[in-house]
């Protein structure tokens, strides 16, 4: 038996509202309570952590990231930062620097450009990317990884130049960019185990305990995602554990049960399966055209990628094989489409059937009330990202300059989905968004339409506890700091602490926890960020700058 005492801190648990201190012995919290009571627990602990006033509290979940995409985006050239094409000129020299670095034939990677705000209006083209590169393969990823930039080499090898979604200026979306993308990922054992390693490391160093990857065949291959499962199950490997969704489209049982075969370990069949795209490559499917395109243009509404019937026969598939199913979907009119799947579905199998193992939404940017009145009752789970909004809502971002200012402020409805009972889960979609757990609580809280702000409580909790409860794995009390209940646990150098709402909709923070809510950072805009000291799963820790 080993125990750990943590005192002299700020412990946010719901058992005990003004607890200083807490012990954890084989991996499970033990006790809660005041640091007079832990004195006396001194002598008889193995190891004492004296928290100097730190915060301790739940451990994050990031309930939707790409483990293996993440790490090649540490390993790519960042993009974010271009302003515009000009402007990528630092950007694509960098490219002409890793192009000799790299052996014949490895692809150079890049990531994180957005057109949207720059005086171009355009991407770099291919003719641009061969001049850089001396006529490497290059792949360049939008912001939103549902469309990309690639060099003449690169289409050539992979076949995009052959596909649906395929432009002469390098451009590739749909078939084109899947073919694009996957032959970009492709990479050795290695190297493989290089990228995750330092993905998983980083998720540490940001607080997070566990991670929902969702694979599908285009992120990344089976086996891959086995590996992962596998090297990640047991605490004592001393990583994040990793929550695996594959999302592979299955036409009955008999297809469920082989992926599920192939990859031992899976929690659900799905998450990156696309019901439709994004709305910054202008795939996500609508019901009202883009704003932004011409009356002329071709697929002003987006694409759909599954219809209702395959929607249901996927459904069915999961349900009778009993595992639960997800779904990429981001547009209303795609939404409007699970929900017909979802309604298939039930009138086969059973509403209770299919509510039983919580279909996850990933996204699910535009539910509106009615869609969100249907969906739950069919046991729906939402797996959203308010980074989103943090990124690219407000009147004039992104989202305003494809659908319209009135159309963009419904986007990302948090406090709806809340207030509904909708069972939330934040992640990051890492790397589209960072992992920064904390701005994402705080993207929640801030939201730039007032009427869809959270309480920081309410977001903290579903990017914690919402996260295990979103994947079926908080029947042992996983996400709360209670006796009984795993160590999964962060420390936090915070600047100050505060019982925090929404700005604009509820009561303004105060210092204190008088009304029985556990403290959190003070996450007012202009506040310092929290600082990750130590992360630790069922007792093993997995980050620690405290010695």
């Amino acid at each position: 038996m080993t125990s750990t005492l943590y005192r002299h801190g700020v412990v946010h648990s719901s058992a005990d509202p003004f607890a200083e201190a807490l012990l954890v012995v084989d991996g499970v919290v033990a006790w809660v309570g005041a640091d007079d009571t832990a004195d006396g627990m001194v002598a008889s602990a193995d190891v004492v952590v004296d928290l100097e006033g730190r915060l301790l509290a739940p451990a994050f979940v990031d309930a939707h990231a790409h483990v293996l995409e993440t790490g090649l985006a540490l390993d790519g050239v960042d993009l974010s930062a271009a302003g515009g094409v000009r402007d990528l000129a630092g950007a694509l020299a960098a490219v002409a620097a890793a192009a000799r670095t790299l052996p014949p034939g490895v692809p150079v990677l890049g990531t994180g450009w957005d057109e949207g705000a720059w005086p171009e209006g355009r991407p770099p083209t291919a003719a641009e990317l061969d001049a850089a590169a001396g006529g490497r393969p290059v792949y360049l990823a939008r912001v939103d990884v549902h469309s990309a930039v690639v060099s003449t080499a690169l289409a050539a090898a992979s076949g995009a130049d052959r596909l649906p979604g395929w432009e002469p200026s390098g451009r590739v979306r749909l078939a084109a960019h899947v073919a694009a993308r996957t032959h970009a990922r492709a990479v050795t054992p290695g190297r493989r185990a290089e990228l995750v390693g330092r993905a998983l490391a980083l998720l540490a160093a940001r607080g997070v305990v566990a991670v929902h990857e969702h694979g599908a065949p285009s992120i990344d291959t089976r086996e891959g995602l086995a590996g992962l499962l596998a090297a990640t199950a047991d605490p004592a490997s001393g990583l994040p554990l990793v929550v695996g969704y594959r999302g592979e489209l299955c036409a009955d049982e008999a297809a469920a049960r082989e992926v599920l075969a192939a990859v031992p370990g899976l929690t659900g069949l799905g998450g990156d399966l696309n019901v439709d795209g994004s709305l910054g490559s202008r795939t996500a499917a609508l019901r009202e055209p883009y704003a932004d395109l011409p009356p002329d243009a071709a697929d002003r509404h987006g694409t759909l990628a599954l219809t209702p019937e395959a929607v249901a026969a996927h459904l069915v598939a999961t349900t009778r094989a009993g595992v639960q199913a997800g779904f990429h979907v981001i547009g209303d009119a795609g939404a409007d489409a699970v929900l017909a799947g979802m309604r298939l579905a039930a009138a086969e199998v059973g509403a209770p059937a299919l509510a039983r193992w919580g279909t996850r939404l990933e996204h699910a940017e535009m539910v509106d009330a009615a869609t969100l009145a249907g969906l739950l009752p069919l046991g729906a789970r939402f797996s959203v990202q308010p980074a989103f909004d943090a990124a690219w809502g407000g009147p004039t971002g992104m989202y305003a300059a494809r659908l319209g200012a009135d159309r963009a402020a419904g986007l990302n409805p948090l406090a709806a989905m809340a207030e509904a009972g909708a069972p939330l889960a934040f992640g990051s979609d890492s790397p589209v968004t960072p992992v920064d757990p904390w701005g994402g609580v705080a993207a929640a809280l801030r939201h730039r339409t007032p009427a869809s702000r959270m309480s920081a409580r309410a977001a903290f909790r579903a990017h914690t506890r919402g996260g295990w409860r979103a994947a079926g794995l908080d029947g042992d009390g996983s996400g709360e700091l209670r006796v009984g209940c795993p160590a999964h646990l962060a420390v936090w150098d915070v600047e100050a602490l505060a019982v925090q709402s929404a700005p604009g909709r509820f009561s303004s923070w105060s210092t204190d926890a008088r009304a029985g809510t556990p403290l959190l950072p003070d996450l007012s805009e202009g506040a310092p960020a929290p600082v990750c000291r130590r992360t630790v799963r069922a007792g093993r820790v997995l980050f620690d700058t405290l010695g």
